[in-house]
């Protein structure tokens, strides 16, 4: 329970601290607006393109994080099924 109410509380105050982050969105839209009137693109380009950047990171690393645990479960069942069989066999024995 303590475990859950730290995430929790955790959790809360990331959510109530990204107010920041949702004021920035105008901003950005703002500056795509306004080189889209000159008759440019590239800040539009280089926005999406950084979304896409901050988009993908996440889930990259959930999926690295995913690899090494099922890396390391096959390992630790590998050496697990080992100890088994050298238990079976001094048995036998």
């Amino acid at each position: 329970m303590k475990k859950f109410l730290t995430l929790f509380g955790l959790i809360v105050m990331f959510v109530m601290n990204s107010a920041g982050a949702f004021a920035q969105c105008a901003m950005c839209r703002g500056s795509v607006e306004s080189s889209m009137g000159n008759g440019r693109n590239n800040v539009g380009v280089g926005l999406n393109t950084g979304i896409m950047f901050l988009f993908v990171v996440p889930y990259i690393l959930v999926a690295v994080i995913g690899y090494l645990w099922y890396r390391n479960s096959k390992k630790a069942q590998a050496e697990r099924q080992f100890v088994a069989a050298r238990v079976r066999s001094a048995y036998e024995n």
